[in-house]
């Protein structure tokens, strides 16, 4: 009798403990998906306005060009047919102006060229990329020569992803390597990879300038330079079209370096970096 008793007492209330603790989980479980769903649709939407933004800065950089080749060639014009005219002071103002033009532009290009990274209309393919190095180094060729650079490579992949990116990838770090190379002593750069199961790891090393570790993630912002033009040339674009490049296919891309003992760039690139791309 006291053992029915405690059971018509206890089991009740662990079928409404477990009742309200089910109901307690359904509820957690739909705020969860809300949240969920929520979450989606802000991607989505910063998706959409990302593509927006890199669709404008296409049409206005490519809309500049023209008045600005404009401008371009009646100061040449101007220059030469009142050459006999115009005072030195006037002379310098219109090559200041020249100057300016032709950096804007330049910047313009750099820009174009950054909205339309990893825009590609190509199939995937198997690249190699030892010979996407090589042709790299005909590239390059005129300031390899003239600097008396020297680039080594390890034995690299075969992977399989759209060859456009990957060219300007491989080509702005090697670029980035060349440009910013000590005046004394040769230019050696090396590139590296590491097998990681899931994921290749490249390493692009270099015995130029070297950067001080308070830069590190401003390098990889657009526009933005750490050396004075005049000495070194660019508008500051190359490693941020890398940065968006890697990004798009999933990896990661950072540099180990200290000022005046080079620099080397890690990023990686996934095995299956197709699954990812969208």
């Amino acid at each position: 009798i006291f053992l029915s008793f405690l059971s018509s007492l206890l089991i009740p209330r662990l079928f409404n403990g477990m009742q309200q603790s089910i109901e307690n989980e359904k509820a957690l479980l739909n705020q969860l998906n809300q949240k969920q769903q929520s979450l989606q649709h802000t991607l989505e939407t910063l998706e959409e306005k990302n593509d927006e933004l890199e669709q404008f800065a296409y049409v206005a950089s490519h809309d500049l060009q023209e008045p600005l080749r404009m401008i371009t060639i009646f100061l040449q014009q101007l220059k030469s047919k009142y050459d006999g005219v115009i005072d030195e002071p006037g002379k310098k103002y219109i090559a200041f102006a020249v100057d300016g033009a032709n950096r804007m532009r330049q910047i313009i290009l750099d820009l174009l060229e950054y909205s339309r990274a990893w825009r590609t209309e190509t199939a995937m393919e198997n690249i190699d990329l030892n010979g996407l190095v090589d042709d790299i180094k005909i590239l390059f060729s005129n300031i390899i020569h003239e600097k008396k650079a020297v680039i080594t490579t390890a034995h690299l992949p075969v992977i399989q992803l759209y060859k456009t990116p990957l060219l300007q990838l491989f080509q702005n770090m090697i670029s980035n390597a060349l440009k910013y190379c000590r005046a004394d002593g040769q230019v050696c750069i090396h590139i590296d990879v590491k097998d990681m199961d899931s994921h290749w790891q490249f390493a692009v090393s270099d015995n130029g300038i070297g950067i001080s570790p308070v830069y590190f993630d401003k390098i990889f912002v657009i526009f933005q330079r750490l050396h004075n033009k005049n000495n070194y040339s660019g508008t500051g674009i190359g490693l941020a079209i890398c940065k968006k490049i890697i990004d798009k296919m999933g990896g990661k891309i950072w540099v180990e370096s200290a000022e005046g003992n080079g620099s080397t760039f890690y990023f990686t690139i996934p095995k299956f970096a197709d699954s990812k791309i969208s």
